[in-house]
């Protein structure tokens, strides 16, 4: 897939909610995950987990934490991403926890999405839904 100029993806990027039905490949997929990586963070300590879902009805479900926006389980792929406060509250107190812990990975979904764009992925950042819900969906601990 053709890489775009930087300035080109961040002024095309758009949120996408109709998506072809094409299967994402895993290594796309691990190069968006490698892309996020690539994000700044407060020392380094990178406080992002990401859950790759593509079964059907684990879509159904995140869809309907996210206040029923349909969209998501119509995506041939969706990239769940986890702020990891624990990793950042180690390495700088509740000044991690409450603003570090946000901002890295923040940058980290910019990546990802922008990184999408460049090689011709539409994606939607959904920020909408029922943090409990989709905890219980994904199996994910305290």
């Amino acid at each position: 897939m053709p890489i775009m100029d930087v300035l080109e993806a961040i002024k095309g990027r758009r949120s996408v909610r109709a998506f072809k039905p094409d299967d994402v490949p895993n290594a796309v997929v691990e190069q968006l995950i490698d892309a996020a990586r690539w994000a700044p963070s407060a020392g380094n300590i990178q406080p992002w987990e990401f859950i790759i879902v593509r079964n059907p009805e684990l879509k159904r479900k995140l869809a309907e934490a996210a206040l029923g926006q349909r969209f998501i389980e119509e995506a041939p792929v969706v990239v769940v991403v986890c702020a990891n406060e624990i990793r950042s509250t180690q390495g700088y107190g509740m000044r991690g926890k409450n603003l570090y812990c946000i901002q890295d990975t923040a940058a980290a979904i910019q990546n990802l999405l922008l990184a999408a764009y460049s090689m011709g992925l539409g994606t939607c950042w959904v920020g909408a839904f029922r943090e409990e819900e989709a905890r219980r969906a994904l199996r994910i601990p305290e």
